[in-house]
Formats: C-alpha cells, sequence, structure tokens
C-alpha cells in the first residue's frame, strides 16, 4: 500500500491503539470531526442545568456537572514506514453531588435532556448510598461562582489543522535525517490532544474551557553488530501547552548548552536533533564505562524535571501524604508533622519550588481547575523549608487553608475528578550564571541531559535516577562521553546537596505527557521548570558492572 493510500484510510479513524503500546480511549473518527465546533455554550447551559436541578430536586447540596469532548491523533512511523494513525473522539457528561454529607458520581455518554437527568438522579442515589459508611461530611472550602466565562490555550496553529500528510511527512523526514547519520533503528511520533471542556456548578459557574497540548518525540538506535551492542538517544523536545507553533524550529529559543548540544525551549527543530541523535547514539557505543564514586552533578533542565517530579512533585500531593492514594506508587515521606514543624529542610537555601497551573505553555496551564477553582502560583519548599502541599476543595481545611490549591483534575468525563499534580517548577537563581561558567567550577563532575530509567521507593524517598547523555567534567572542562550512569541519593539528602542554580535564560520546560495516577488509573500532563542546577558529593554507580 502506497503511503498516501495509508495516510487516506487511517485518516478515517483506527480506534484503541493496542500495538504501539498506548492505549487511546474513544471512537474513531475522521481527521475531519476532530475540527467539528461541537455544541454551542448555550446548549450546554441548558443541559447543565437541567442536570444541576435534578440533583438538587433529589436532595444535593452540592452539584457540579462537566460536559467533555475528548479529541486525540497520535501518530507513529518507525523507519520509513507508517505504522499507526489514531483519531478519537470521546464525549459525555459526568456529574459530582454532595448529598447527605457524602460523595456521589454518575457519568453517561447519553448528552440529552432525558440521559442527563438520569444520570444526575443515579449520582444522587450513588451519594446517598454511600453516607451509611460516612463518618464525617464532605467540607468545601467556598468557591465564588464566576458566571459565564471562556478560555482556550493562546495557540496560533491548531494542530488539527495540519494536513496528516504533512505531519506524517514531518516524521519520516525525522527518520531519514537520523538513517541519514548513522541510526540502526528509529521510530518517531506526534502526540496531539484538545479537551474540550464545560464546568458548571451549584456555586454559579459555568466556565468553558478549550485546552491544546502537543508531544512530539523520537528513538533512535545504533547497533554495533561486531559486538552485539546498542545504545539509544531519545528526543530532547518537551510535551507543551502549545499548538502545532511548538515544530516551527525558531533559532530564538534554541539554548547552546555545554558539550555542543543545542535545548529548546518553547520552540523545537524535530530534524535537527534527530541528526543530533543519531551522532550521540553511535557515540555512546563507545564511551567510557563511569567509574562509581561522588561526584558534582551538573543537571540539564531535561533531565533534572523527572527528578523535581518524582522527589517533589508526587510526595508533595496531599492525599499522598495522608495515606489515601497509595496503590499506584506508594505514600509520602514528607508527613504533616514534617510541615507543622515549621523548619523541615527539604533542600538548601537555594531551593525555592513552585506550584501552579498558570505558566504560559506549559502542560497544565488553564484558567480553572475541574472543580471551578481559579488557577494560581503557591509555594511549596520556600529557601529549603517545606511550606506547603497541593489540596483541592475538600481537602483546604486538613492544612489550614481557606481555599482550594485549583489542583483538581480528570481525565475525561466518565472519570471523577481528584488531586492531580500542577506544573511543579525549580525557580531560577537569581545571579547571573550560565550553564557553560556553572561547569568551570567544578572540580570533578558529570553533566546529565534527558531523562532515562528510574526508581523511586514507596514513600518517594530512596531514588535512582539514569539520563539520556553523560558527560566528565574535571578541572572546569568536559572532558569526553561516559556510559552506564545512574546516581542513587535520597529526597532531603539530594535537595539539600543544592549548591548553584543557573538565572532565568537558561529556564525551560520538561514534560510528561501521561502522568498516572489513582485506581483506577488516570492520567495527566504536567510541565516542571527548571534551570541547570549543580548538585554537590551525590552517589554514582556504574549500571553496567555486572557483579
Amino acid at each position: 500500500m502506497k503511503r498516501r493510500d495509508f495516510i487516506h484510510l487511517s485518516g478515517l479513524g483506527m480506534g484503541a491503539l493496542v500495538t504501539s503500546g498506548f492505549l487511546l480511549n474513544g471512537n474513531p473518527v475522521s481527521a475531519a470531526q476532530l475540527l467539528h465546533p461541537g455544541l454551542e455554550n448555550a446548549e450546554k447551559k441548558t443541559l447543565a442545568d437541567i442536570a444541576l436541578n435534578a440533583a438538587k430536586s433529589q436532595g444535593a447540596t452540592y452539584t457540579d456537572v462537566r460536559i467533555g469532548r475528548y479529541l486525540n491523533q497520535f501518530l507513529f512511523t518507525r523507519e520509513k514506514n507508517v505504522q499507526n494513525i489514531a483519531n478519537t473522539e470521546s464525549y459525555g457528561v459526568g456529574i459530582r453531588v454532595i448529598a447527605e454529607g457524602t460523595w456521589g458520581f454518575s457519568a453517561t455518554n447519553d448528552v440529552s435532556p432525558d440521559g442527563i437527568k438520569k444520570c444526575a438522579e443515579t449520582a444522587v442515589a450513588i451519594a446517598k448510598a454511600n453516607s451509611i459508611m460516612q463518618k464525617e461530611p464532605v467540607i468545601l472550602a467556598p468557591v465564588q461562582g464566576v458566571g459565564e466565562v471562556s478560555w482556550e490555550t493562546p495557540i496560533t496553529k491548531n494542530p488539527f489543522e495540519i494536513p496528516v500528510a504533512d505531519k506524517i511527512d514531518l516524521l519520516l523526514s525525522v527518520n531519514a535525517a537520523a538513517m541519514d547519520n548513522g541510526a540502526t533503528f528509529v521510530n518517531s511520533n506526534l502526540f496531539m490532544v484538545n479537551e474540550q471542556k464545560y464546568f458548571a456548578s451549584s456555586d454559579g459557574s459555568y466556565i468553558d474551557q478549550n485546552i491544546h497540548r502537543i508531544w512530539p518525540t523520537f528513538n533512535v538506535t545504533a547497533v554495533n553488530q561486531s559486538e552485539g551492542k546498542f545504545r539509544s538517544r531519545q528526543a530532547l523536545s518537551a510535551p507543551m501547552g502549545m499548538g502545532y507553533e511548538y515544530l516551527d524550529g525558531l533559532a530564538s529559543e534554541k539554548i547552546q548548552a555545554p558539550a555542543g548540544l543545542v535545548s529548546y525551549r518553547n520552540s523545537y527543530d524535530m530534524v535537527e536533533d534527530a541528526v543530533a541523535a543519531a551522532k550521540h547514539a553511535k557515540e555512546k557505543l563507545s564511551a567510557k564505562s563511569v567509574t562509581p564514586g561522588k561526584y558534582d552533578l551538573v543537571l540539564d533542565p531535561d533531565h533534572l524535571g523527572l527528578t523535581i517530579h518524582e522527589s517533589v512533585g508526587h510526595p508533595l500531593e496531599l492525599d499522598r501524604v495522608l495515606g489515601y492514594e497509595a496503590n499506584y506508587a506508594g505514600t509520602s515521606f514528607a508527613t504533616l508533622d514534617k510541615w507543622r514543624q515549621g523548619d523541615f529542610k527539604y533542600g538548601s537555601d537555594l531551593v525555592n519550588i513552585v506550584a501552579d497551573k498558570t505558566q504560559s505553555k506549559s502542560l497544565g496551564l488553564t484558567a480553572y481547575d475541574d472543580e471551578g477553582v481559579k488557577c494560581k502560583e503557591w509555594d511549596l519548599i520556600k529557601d529549603g523549608v517545606l511550606v506547603n502541599y497541593q489540596a483541592i476543595r475538600d481537602q483546604a481545611s486538613i492544612i489550614d487553608e481557606s481555599e482550594s490549591h485549583g489542583c483538581c483534575y480528570a481525565d475525561s468525563w466518565d472519570s471523577v475528578q481528584f488531586q492531580r499534580m500542577p506544573n511543579v517548577s525549580l525557580k531560577p537563581g537569581k545571579d547571573k550564571l550560565s550553564a557553560h561558567d556553572m561547569i568551570k567550577g567544578v572540580e570533578k563532575g558529570i553533566y546529565i541531559v534527558g531523562r532515562g530509567s528510574y526508581s523511586i521507593d514507596q514513600q518517594r524517598y530512596n531514588f535512582q535516577f539514569g539520563g539520556q547523555l553523560f558527560y566528565e567534567i574535571k578541572d572546569g572542562e568536559i572532558v569526553g562521553m561516559l556510559e552506564d550512569v545512574a546516581y542513587q541519593s535520597n529526597t532531603q539528602e539530594f535537595w539539600n546537596s543544592c549548591a548553584q542554580i543557573c538565572d532565568k535564560d537558561d529556564y525551560k520546560l520538561f514534560g510528561t505527557f501521561f502522568d498516572g495516577k489513582g485506581q483506577p488509573s488516570q492520567v495527566s500532563a504536567v510541565s516542571h521548570g527548571s534551570a541547570t542546577t549543580r548538585f554537590n558529593g551525590v552517589n554514582v554507580i556504574n549500571t553496567g558492572r555486572q557483579i
């Protein structure tokens, strides 16, 4: 089958992806259907009012309604072949209520007046049934209704308006560039998501939001056939809360990083990165294996973001701290007694970590969360001291807060919303400092770029992280590439070893597009900003050493 014929057939929608390792929820649709505008806000408001009134008539003291349309287009290629193209749409309504002091939730894809009325009545019935087991009534932090408001991700190019053929051409050109520069294998993917969410509540809010996210990525592998050895390098892109303009590859958004690397801020040159990746993968085949020991680590934002995510973002989720969230990746060492003591040193004095869902171009960017709370920024760690957590409306009173932090989210209309990680970011240093100048002050160290394999314990305390690229630093200079590198530490020891942070000119976003949490599992997308950061005296192991 010719490529253009394949694209035409695939554009009709191929439903759930299983062969490529991703499962897409929703019904298969044509690429053109992704551009259909859906219901007008006035129609959504009419439907929402039916739910609000029905729930109230059955005894609900609080109700929120989420009418959601979730659109996805995922493209997969390998070398010269198109592996899969999937367009999906999921559409329905989720209704959450409080009745007799207890939560109840129901959802339906019957988005008709009668279907919504029945769904609301079911939610109330579930709440009343649950109340038998409820020991204390649900207490919600107050929220002022905002009336009718609309918000959308500020994009300049809607990814769904770009022809599928053009996007496939880009991916195949990425693959060709990698193969031409020494790659043995390469696969490239493009993930595009549009969440059209309408929220209404008995507090008096009717909020329409149109959210876009995009993630171009690839994996390049080079093989030494005579030795049976292979090495890979993944894309240094970040998933972003942007449109297709992220792929413009603007020179003004490139950072000239150490070791001749190029780091991409708010614009990504996918072909350029693929060329570099192929060369790096080949170089890794003959790189020196690291000598275990203590090193000063210089961590690039493309790497440090994952460490922030696992050792700060997840441990400071209040439901995890309280033990409500335990099945999926554990609880947290950062218990309430540590916060209440007021001087728990999570990190050194340089460490200032903030949470927010307002940062421009971030994955978490939105105006209101899924409880109708206006999003904001707040401190988690200030001057190294633990000062706060991530809390939603029914958690705020537990930590003496008068309002929610605005970080409640559900990944679909048929999922109940719960506390999810907002963007969690390390503030850049105040003094002028580049990554190049930082390395000049390192006597014995390793410069680490990109995310790799990792492991962290069930309290988010002891951990190990790898990366994509490793460079040895001797007497202030990079002297060559290393392999088999991973560092081990515990969260408090690691963040207290933070010795330097580059300034805002080096700051950029890292992201995770499919962050899992909860049982049943839900995914969310979240960014982590940072500048290149130095950590002193961290234990490095050799992952290739045989015992």
